[in-house]
């Protein structure tokens, strides 16, 4: 080229239908120039003769002082204006650039092999193909008008893109290394799959890393899996030019995605005599072949679909014995592999579920076995359904997912790992998943919803994207239509697999909702389930920014003016976003932090999200005041705290507490922080009664103060009212009775004065306290209605003083404390153990093991009391005198009298408090009654017991009672010369009176 090459021009020649036209030149000695300056100029343009023109091309001219070549027009001469120079010679012709002229007069101009567009013009209009010049070689420009340029001589390429292997091993890394020579810029790099010519752009993300030094650049994938095969290319701009490297990546198939359907078989051969088998894989840049063994007899044809295909294997005839067939899978340099599915046969005489059509076709099936069939059209998964070891279907059991909804979830997890631009995909991922929530039927296909939400919300935070308004209400009508009803049923069979997937869910849109760009605002959106104020604030002044929702129950909230005064009087651009979700509370996992108890609480329906950004940075420490409407019962303030349960989340009242309010049917929140907020309130709801609060206390008291007076009392008459077994049995008991229910009575008059909660050592030891004590209480008066029962129906059976008083202790102490301890043991680590602030035993779950062992002993009590009504209305005492009668009468009606309160029988009204929640009357009678047990005590068993009242006249007066025989008389002593009517009557008679 030196020897000849004198000097270069590049030339416009056009071409018309049959002839070439004139060409000249304006000098010979021009030089080559940047893209975009004109080196010559078109001719004949406007001379009449190219009235249609076809195609024009640039062309270059190398002269030399040989001879013009033959081959070459005759008639291509130079400019009359360049005759005075010195005689040249055309010695070659290259073609550079070819332009077609479209009916709109846009121009394509494309460059011939060697030659290309800078960098310039590639930056300044588009491709021939429409694509954006940063992602196609500037090999075709589009041109409205006259093309303002020629392509140019490509220079040597100025870098190399290595990579080690192309065939990549799964969960492998790729690294891909650019060697420059020369010094390139504006380096991307992108993503070419087999099945879609479209180049992706990658960037750094979860499993792509990106590195830049001097002299290489490189581009690290982890994990590679299926979806990261294809074409990786690297563009970058370098000696003015772009170039386009590029190296195939191949990634095998895994064993996990070939599908064998089914993967086992049981067949009866009386009732079908073939079968069918499917090997199904994905389609990749990788050549594979399948084949099925054994296949003789058999049918296998190929079945290709947008993404996969299948080989069939058709079996004519019922094998005559079981069979294991092989699905193998074979390419080039690559090791086969195979999939086996084993053919059962079912014999005569085995267990077989029928033939059913729920759902899908079910053959028969041998028991044991799991029958399997495909999803319907435009679902992925399968349909599962177990015959039982007796021969009837299990339910069935189906992972079928909308294949729409799939690849939405695939696009967003490989947008999160660093596949395509978040600002384009978002938008569209949204848009279309709008759709896809109507056609949602099936578990899986909500989970995948609710997951594909949660994976752009996490784009969103790594990447600090900002959603758009179009976007931001697509958003929001999908949470409308997820937190809707008619899916509702759906939630219960999801969350049994994803028990997290609600609190993800509720975390998503928080980061979506507040990642609203700046220009978009002020924005609102309302709907049945969602609502939305997001607006800027300019300014800030008493009382500050107030937000109110038509809700239920009716919800306001406001934060201060001197919460909001700092970030305003910065100058800083302060958005304030509000967002209330309805019923997405009771999607949410039962967990609560320390001090609440995940049973005796529910939401009321409603969870209000508040966000706060100044500058784009967000602020949580703000004061939050929110009124609850129509809210009773024990109430707390409440937020979502997603750190809780290893991620999973939980309410927590940390930095929330319950305010009194303007109005008294108004609950008022105070928190100092943002996040996601709502109240929690009493699931069975007794309205708060001063009253029956002040006749709970008084009757304790009360009861405390009379068994305080039992025990002055036995302190005096001890001595003169045990002087037999009968009497010592009977008042040890009820004395035992006394101490404990003074006991439990105490600490549950002190236990509001505690602080409550897990934390607080007292509350814990309260708690257990009242437990035993209230259990011993009623133990031992078991202890007394089993000694009186021996007595009734053992006359003659007498047993040592000292065997049944150990027998009363073992049964007033041991058991109830064996009950308090293993009730502490099985409750208290998963802290359901105490009422909610209180120092009690909670009201739902544990303190049925007091009420449980209380009412069995009611009912043991009972069948005492019914036994001793019996003895008392026997015949041989009613068919005596009147006077008798009417004694028995008498008797009868004492021992209802004394049996009923101090056997506790009034604890059947517990029952009716546990039927009836909401019985404010059932409520006030079983307080009265049971507060008042020492009352009860006092009165019939001290009070009422006649040598209980002549000891204290004697100690008092210091004389004998004149009826002192009488009182002997019920001091009965043991004789067997008596016969036996007269001995039972006056037993009966001692323990009535004793």
């Amino acid at each position: 080229m030196a020897s000849r090459a004198l000097s270069q021009l590049f030339l416009a020649m056009t071409l018309p239908l049959l002839e070439l036209e004139s060409a000249s030149v304006p000098t010979a000695q021009s030089e080559l120039r940047p893209s975009g300056e004109k080196s010559g100029q078109q001719l004949d343009q406007n001379n009449g003769v190219g009235e249609s023109v076809l195609l024009s091309s640039y062309v270059q001219l190398e002269f030399s002082n040989r001879p013009w070549p033959q081959e070459l027009p005759e008639n291509l001469s130079l400019l009359t204006a360049s005759t005075s120079l010195p005689p040249r010679t055309l010695t070659a012709l290259s073609l550079t650039t070819e332009c077609y002229v479209k009916h709109n007069r846009t121009k394509f101009c494309t460059c011939r092999s060697g030659y290309q567009w800078n960098a310039m013009l590639c930056s300044l209009y588009p491709t021939c193909l429409g694509h954006r010049p940063e992602i196609s070689s500037c090999m075709c420009l589009s041109f409205h008008g006259a093309a303002l340029g020629y392509c140019q001589l490509l220079p040597p390429v100025p870098a190399t893109l290595t990579l080690d292997s192309q065939l990549q091993m799964p969960r492998d890394t790729l690294n891909l290394i650019l060697l420059k020579t020369e010094e390139a810029t504006n380096l991307r790099w992108y993503l070419r799959n087999p099945e879609d010519p479209k180049l992706i752009f990658l960037r750094p993300g979860a499993k792509v890393t990106q590195m830049s030094s001097q002299g290489q650049a490189g581009l690290s994938v982890s994990h590679l899996s299926r979806p990261w095969t294809g074409t990786y290319v690297s563009i970058f701009e370098a000696q003015g030019f772009m170039w386009e490297l590029d190296q195939v990546v191949q990634v095998p198939l895994e064993e996990k995605e070939v599908v064998l359907l089914p993967d086992k078989l049981s067949i009866s051969c009386a009732a079908s005599t073939g079968f069918q088998l499917s090997c199904c894989f994905p389609r990749t840049n990788l050549a594979y072949t399948a084949t099925w063994s054994p296949g003789e007899g058999s049918e296998v044809s190929l079945q290709n679909m947008s993404d996969s295909q299948c080989l069939v294997l058709t079996a004519q005839h019922c094998p005559a014995a079981d069979t294991t067939y092989m699905c193998t899978l074979h390419s080039q340099n690559l090791a086969p592999f195979t999939a086996p599915v084993s053919i059962t046969i079912i014999r005569d005489g085995d267990t077989t579920c029928p033939m059913d059509f729920s759902v899908v076709d079910w053959n028969v099936t041998k028991a044991g076995f799991v029958a399997q069939a495909p999803c319907p059209v435009n679902k992925r998964g399968m349909v599962k359904r177990l015959c039982g070891s007796d021969g009837i279907w299990g339910p069935v059991q189906s992972s079928c997912t909308e294949a729409k909804i799939l690849n939405l979830c695939l696009k967003a997890k490989l947008l999160l790992e660093g596949q395509g631009k978040p600002h384009e995909e978002i938008p569209c991922i949204l848009s279309q998943l709008r759709e896809q929530v109507d056609v949602a039927s099936t578990p899986t296909d909500l989970q995948k919803l609710l997951h594909t939400v949660t994976l752009v919300a996490d784009v969103v935070a790594k990447t600090r994207a900002e959603l758009t308004e179009s976007s931001l209400k697509d958003l929001l009508t999908i949470t409308d239509k997820i937190l809707d009803m008619n899916i509702s049923s759906l939630w219960t069979l999801a969350q049994a697999q994803a028990p997290s997937m609600g609190s993800d869910f509720l975390k998503a849109v928080e980061t979506l909702v507040h990642s609203l760009s700046p220009q978009q605002l002020p924005f609102s959106f309302s709907s049945s389930n969602v609502l939305l104020q997001n607006q800027l604030l300019r300014h800030t002044s008493p009382p500050g920014y107030q937000m109110s929702f038509s809700t239920r129950p009716l919800l306001q909230a406001q934060i201060p003016w001197y919460s909001l005064a700092p970030l305003v009087h910065n100058g800083s651009n302060v958005s304030i976003t509000s967002l209330v979700l309805q019923k997405l509370d009771h999607r949410l996992p039962s967990s609560y932090t320390q001090g609440l108890w995940n049973a005796s609480y529910t939401t009321p329906g409603l969870i209000l999200v508040v966000s706060i950004t100044a500058d784009s940075q967000a602020f949580t420490q703000v004061e939050l005041i929110m009124d609850f409407e129509d809210m009773n019962g024990a109430l707390h303030c409440v937020f979502w705290d997603h750190s809780l349960y290893q991620g999973q989340g939980g309410w927590s009242d940390k930095g929330c507490q319950v305010q009194a309010a303007n109005t008294s049917n108004t609950t008022q929140c105070v928190c100092q922080h943002l996040t996601a907020f709502s109240i929690l309130m009493s699931r069975h709801t007794v309205p708060t009664d001063p009253i029956l609060e002040l006749l709970s206390q008084v009757g304790v008291g009360a009861s405390i103060l009379a068994l305080l007076v039992c025990l002055v009392i036995y302190r005096l008459v001890w001595g003169a009212v045990v002087r037999n077994k009968i009497a010592f049995f009977r008042h040890a008991a009820l004395y035992n009775m006394v101490i404990c229910l003074l006991a439990a009575d105490t600490c549950f008059l002190g236990s509001p004065f505690l602080p409550s909660g897990y934390h607080s050592l007292f509350c814990l030891v309260t708690a257990f306290l009242c437990h035993f004590f209230y259990l011993a209480t009623f133990f031992w008066m078991l202890a007394q209605a089993l000694v009186l029962a021996h007595q009734l129906l053992f006359v003659f059976h007498q047993l040592s003083k000292y065997l049944v008083l150990s027998l009363m202790v073992i049964l007033g102490y041991l058991c109830p404390l064996g009950f308090a301890g293993i009730t502490l043991g099985l409750y208290l680590p998963q802290r359901k153990y105490l009422w909610e602030g209180k120092c009690l035993l909670n009201e739902d779950g544990t303190l049925h093991a007091f009420s449980e062992p209380v009412l069995v002993i009611v009912g043991v009590n009972g069948l005492v009391l019914v036994i001793a009504v019996l003895k008392l209305l026997r015949p041989s005492l009613s068919e005596g005198p009147p006077v008798e009668k009417r004694q028995a009468l008498v008797g009868v009606l004492k021992a209802l009298l004394i049996l009923t309160p101090i056997f506790g029988l009034t604890w059947v009204l517990g029952v009716a408090v546990v039927f009836a929640q909401d019985s404010v009357v059932s409520h006030y009678i079983f307080t009265v009654l049971n507060s008042l047990q020492g009352v009860f005590i006092l009165v019939f068993g001290c009070l009422t017991d006649k040598k209980v009242l002549q000891a204290l006249r004697k100690r008092f007066q210091g004389t004998r009672s004149s009826n002192s025989a009488i009182s002997l008389a019920t001091n009965e002593t043991y004789t067997s010369e008596p016969s036996k009517e007269r001995s039972e009557h006056a037993s009966y008679e001692e323990n009535m009176t004793d």
